[in-house]
C-alpha cells in the first residue's frame, strides 16, 4: 500500500473517531433516556480501550496507529456518565473512575502484566459487544442505540486491520481488530433489525 493511501486511511479513521460516539450521545440526550444501551457493555468497552491504548504506548508504536483512542475514550466516558445519570446511578461514576485510573497505572508495572492484559483485552472487548447484543435480544428494541455509531465502528476496525498489517503487524492487535469487526457488524445488523421491526409494528 502506498504511503499516501496509508495516510488517508489514518486520517479517515481519526475523522470518524472524532465523532464516533456523537450520534449515540445526541440520541441519549434528546430522549433523556439510555433505553437500548447496556452500561455493562460500555464499561467493558472502556476497559478494552484503556488496555489497548496503554499497550500501544508501552511498546512505542507509531502515534498514528492509536491516536483516535484518547478521543474515543473521552467520548465513552461522557456517554457512560450520561447513561448513569439517566439511570439514576450517577453516584457510581467516581467509583468506576478510581478503578480505571488505578488500573491504568498498574498495567505497566511489569511487562508480563501489559502482555497478559492485551491478550485478555480482546476477550473483554468481545464481551462488551456480546453484552450489548444480549441486551438487544432481551429487550427486542434498539431504543437509543445508534446504528450510525456502530457502523462507524465497523469502518474503524476495517481501517485498523489495514494499518496494522502495514505498520506494526502485531498479531495480537490484528486478531483483536478482526474479532471486533465481526462483532461490530453483528451489533449494527441487530440494531437495524430491531429498528425496522419497531417501525413495522
Amino acid at each position: 500500500m502506498a504511503p499516501g493511501l496509508l495516510d488517508l486511511v489514518h486520517l479517515t479513521t481519526w475523522a470518524v473517531c472524532a465523532v464516533i460516539k456523537l450520534p449515540q450521545l445526541v440520541a441519549v440526550l434528546r430522549a433523556g433516556s439510555a433505553w437500548g444501551l447496556s452500561l455493562s457493555s460500555l464499561l467493558l468497552e472502556l476497559a478494552g480501550y484503556l488496555v489497548f491504548l496503554r499497550y500501544q504506548i508501552y511498546y512505542g508504536y507509531p502515534l498514528e496507529t492509536y491516536l483516535e483512542y484518547p478521543i474515543v475514550i473521552a467520548q465513552d466516558v461522557i456517554l457512560i456518565y450520561c447513561i448513569m445519570h439517566f439511570s439514576g446511578k450517577a453516584r457510581r461514576a467516581l467509583f468506576y473512575a478510581l478503578i480505571y485510573w488505578g488500573s491504568w497505572y498498574m498495567l505497566t508495572l511489569q511487562k508480563w502484566i501489559i502482555d497478559l492484559a492485551m491478550n485478555l483485552c480482546t476477550f473483554v472487548s468481545a464481551a462488551s459487544k456480546l453484552v450489548q447484543l444480549q441486551h438487544l435480544w432481551q429487550t427486542k428494541d434498539s431504543g437509543q442505540a445508534s446504528a450510525l455509531t456502530w457502523g462507524m465502528s465497523v469502518y474503524t476496525c476495517a481501517a485498523r486491520i489495514t494499518t496494522t498489517v502495514m505498520t506494526t503487524n502485531d498479531l495480537a492487535v490484528l486478531i483483536r481488530f478482526i474479532i471486533m469487526l465481526i462483532l461490530n457488524i453483528w451489533v449494527t445488523a441487530t440494531v437495524l433489525h430491531y429498528r425496522k421491526t419497531k417501525k413495522t409494528d
